[in-house]
């Protein structure tokens, strides 16, 4: 963790209808000082999207060698590497090298449609990349140092429910 981190508790109940999913995670993850309540909390959506009991989020902002969250088999070999904002084409290049599957969540829309215009087609070529854009308005408002969230995901539709509130954040694929 980086010096000066703040530190959050999270405990997530996952309720994943299409995955059929049901598992309590409790989580310590560290928020860069450069990273924003949203960046963190897309962090968590992520981990709650592809949750499974060797999903683990790694040291975040700055580890040029891992990604936002991995997941490695029993053998070290990367199975999923995860990813958020608008990667460049040298590290998804790599990553599609590394992992069996690789998935990009971007979060900011008009960053986001930039970033693909200029590097979709470009992407084309990594047979183990998915890129999705998650709707998640007003999730920053959840966070807190200690959180108890309720997840439950239906359809593709994940529904984050908190004492702060209720946040619904929606999935658009980008296609190459």
């Amino acid at each position: 963790m980086a010096t000066g981190s703040t530190i959050y508790k999270v405990q997530l109940n996952i309720s994943d209808m299409d995955r059929n999913y049901y598992e309590t995670h409790e989580i310590t993850i560290a928020q860069h000082p450069s990273e924003t309540d949203l960046r963190l909390m897309i962090r968590l959506a992520a981990f709650v999207l592809n949750a499974t009991d060797r999903l683990v989020i790694s040291k975040g902002v700055g580890g040029e060698d891992e990604p936002q969250l991995w997941e490695k088999n029993y053998s070290d070999e990367i199975e999923l590497w995860i990813d958020l904002g608008q990667v460049d084409e040298k590290r998804l290049r790599k990553a599609c090298g590394r992992a069996e599957r690789v998935i990009v969540y971007t979060y900011n829309l008009k960053s986001a449609t930039a970033w693909w215009k200029q590097y979709g087609a470009t992407f084309g070529r990594f047979k183990n990349l998915t890129c999705i854009h998650l709707n998640a308005d007003g999730i920053e408002q959840l966070c807190e140092r200690s959180m108890r969230l309720q997840c439950t995901i239906c359809d593709g539709e994940l529904s984050f429910h908190s004492q702060k509130g209720d946040v619904t954040v929606t999935q658009v694929p980008f296609y190459l």
